[in-house]
């Protein structure tokens, strides 16, 4: 890589919005691709704008915004690249981006899910760097993102290699701006942070509220459980090891157990999963699901590559996913109108999935979603 490397950005919503920022901040010779005109004018005229969690505001000038990869191809290449797009689009642009980097150039998959085996499928698995985001943002309006959460980088490989030397030198680029650890279990962070978002995400969209307000319901919490029981499963299948989310929630200990769904009444261990779910909620009581505000502004939701990531491995091992698979149905169902987020849609998963009754068509909006008449105020609290 350069002494002092050329970084092509393309995405700049929330998450890619601070990056480009801060990077461009530490010094580095930052490139965006917006994909919307909007943002571009808005970088242009006043630099990519971020609130921080504290609160004030500060706004950067790059080294150059376009709205399309294509108008680039007049200009030098690119030493390293860095996708903050959303999933629905990672494999095309890819292919997009591939020509305006120089031969060996890292290309870093930013995004939730398991991004890296379908960048390798367009680029090659060589070119292909994971990075898991530690931290949330948002997008205010066209060029101005708000930090939510705090964190740094994970960035790792899908196959670890021995004396990796372009990793360490993303990771200390990277690291002039953003925390930045090299991880040497990629796919353990990878499936972990997969967990939370097939949960947390979905969950949210569905229900349409606050994280805090939807797991302060038992059912929802229930949920949760199951929902990681089935991802854990799938993840067994792989000889994929969980990693710890910040070092101490185990999922795969927190994942509903036969032993969890045999108790008639409950047990200890149930107990207090239900209360780890309930800190998680206090903690991130404010935190509103991604999934939500895309639904909301209109935008295809990324529920095929989180919960249908996981339907599909299940499938490919045979390990049945009922649960997911009623979850990707229905964020397709809201998403064109069928259904209405709120908490009594997640209520008549939760009754479909305590009677048996949780089909299996497949996925997608084929799927017809039952609705459950009455307020919510009369679902069970805890």
């Amino acid at each position: 890589m350069a002494s002092e490397p050329k970084v092509l950005l393309v995405g700049c919503g929330g998450i890619g919005g601070v990056t480009a920022a801060q990077l461009a901040r530490a010094g580095c010779h930052v490139t965006v691709v917006t994909g919307n005109p909007e943002v571009n004018r808005a970088i242009d005229s006043h630099g990519v704008r971020v609130r921080d969690l504290d609160g004030k505001e500060w706004s950067q000038p790059l080294e150059r915004a376009v709205c399309k990869a294509s108008d680039l191809f007049s200009h030098d290449r690119y030493d390293l690249c860095l996708l903050a797009t959303k999933l629905t689009t990672l494999r095309e642009v890819c292919g997009e981006v591939r020509p305006l980097l120089i031969d060996d150039a890292p290309i870093l998959c930013l995004q939730n899910g398991l991004p890296e085996s379908h960048a390798a499928a367009v680029v090659g698995e060589s070119a292909v760097v994971g990075c898991v985001v530690g931290f949330g943002a948002t997008l205010l309006e066209p060029g101005f993102s708000q930090r939510t959460s705090s964190g740094g980088f994970q960035i790792g490989r899908y196959r670890p290699r021995t004396d990796d030397r372009a990793l360490t030198q993303v990771a200390e680029l990277l690291g002039r701006a953003i925390p930045t650890k090299i991880t040497t279990d990629l796919q353990g962070v990878r499936w972990s942070k997969l967990a939370i978002n097939c949960a947390t995400s979905t969950l949210g969209a569905i229900g349409g509220d606050t994280l805090g307000r939807l797991l302060s319901h038992r059912f929802v919490r229930r949920l949760v459980l199951e929902v990681w029981r089935e991802l854990c499963a799938v993840a067994d299948c792989e000889k994929i090891r969980l990693a710890k989310v910040a070092g101490t929630i185990d999922i795969a200990k927190l994942a509903l157990s036969d032993e969890d769904k045999q108790q008639q009444v409950g047990s200890l261990q149930l107990f207090l999963k239900h209360a780890i779910l309930l800190g998680i909620g206090l903690k991130f009581r404010r935190m509103r699901s991604s999934m939500a505000v895309a639904l909301e502004r209109g935008r295809k939701p990324e529920i095929d590559w989180l919960n249908g990531e996981i339907v599909r491995r299940g499938a490919e091992h045979g390990v049945p996913t009922p649960l997911n698979r009623e979850l990707v149905a229905l964020v397709h169902d809201i998403a064109a109108k069928r259904v209405r987020p709120g908490l009594e849609s997640l209520y008549g998963v939760y009754l479909r999935l305590e009677s048996g009754q949780l089909g299996t068509a497949p996925v997608g909006p084929s799927l017809t979603t039952q609705r459950v008449d009455g307020p919510p105020t009369s679902i069970q609290l805890e």
